[in-house]
């Protein structure tokens, strides 16, 4: 795929991996829909990169709401005419142990509201994001990309049941996409990134990051730009679908 002027939808975009993805992808002449929950951090991601003259425009919505997402792809190809690139990056933690336990004691579990709300955003909005934009790729005869933003969580992580879960199930349906949506010269695939330095691992103390990266063998958190650089890899190689790429230093949970 080349990428210049192609319409990229990236989900949780006003930060993070999610913005370092939509910069990488606007560095090499894309047009970029940028999706986040908060209008305000949306329109300030927005305003940034209009600034360095990129084509882009901002969207509030809640991916786990379908109206919202079926309401929001379509003002995507009515604004800019395609949808060529969707990348599924939203995402919110809710850790905790299945069952915590002190001195030999249930002393706590993880609730099904941190279940069901890591499970809504991190599944289900994947899912109706996955679905819309494939609908709209089908109808507009172009083909096309669609990205999952997995984790090495995916393998199982103690005190993320939920999302361990999700992950494992993105980068499954990542799997299906690809075939179902391949005779549509639709691809799909995955990234996995490990321990990323997003704005929620850097405001750790130093301790708490020694013990993150103690296990990676690099040593280091990976930056958003890293986990950028595998997402316009998968776009650029058109021979690359239904696989996942980890990256994350080496490290395997």
């Amino acid at each position: 795929m080349q990428i210049r002027d192609k319409v990229v939808v990236v989900t949780g975009a006003a930060r993070g991996i999610g913005k370092a993805i939509a910069a990488a992808f606007a560095d090499r002449g894309a047009r970029i829909a940028l999706v986040d929950l908060v209008p305000g951090d949306a329109e300030a991601a927005r305003a940034e990169f209009a600034a360095r003259g990129v084509d882009v425009r901002a969207y509030a919505a809640n991916v786990a709401k379908e109206a919202e997402v079926v309401a929001t792809l379509d003002r995507v190809v009515a604004d800019f005419g395609a949808l060529d690139v969707m990348i599924n990056n939203a995402g919110i933690i809710k850790d905790a142990l299945l069952v915590k336990v002190k001195d030999g004691k249930v002393a706590g579990k993880m609730t099904l509201d941190q279940w069901q709300a890591v499970i809504d955003v991190n599944l289900t909005g994947v899912f109706l994001c996955g679905r819309e934009a494939a609908e709209r790729m089908v109808s507009l005869g172009r083909g096309g990309l669609i990205v999952n933003i997995a984790s090495i969580s995916k393998a199982g992580n103690p005190g993320q049941s939920n999302y361990s879960a999700a992950k494992a199930g993105v980068t499954a349906m990542a799997v299906v996409w690809a075939r179902e949506l391949a005779r549509f010269g639709i691809r799909a695939a995955s990234i996995a990134p490990g321990f990323t330095r997003t704005d929620l691992l850097a405001g750790m103390p130093p301790e708490m990051l020694e013990k993150v990266t103690q296990p990676v063998p690099l040593k280091r958190l990976g930056l958003p730009e890293e986990i950028a650089h595998a997402a316009v890899f998968i776009a650029e190689n058109d021979y690359f679908t239904g696989r996942s790429i980890d990256i994350d230093g080496g490290l395997r949970l």
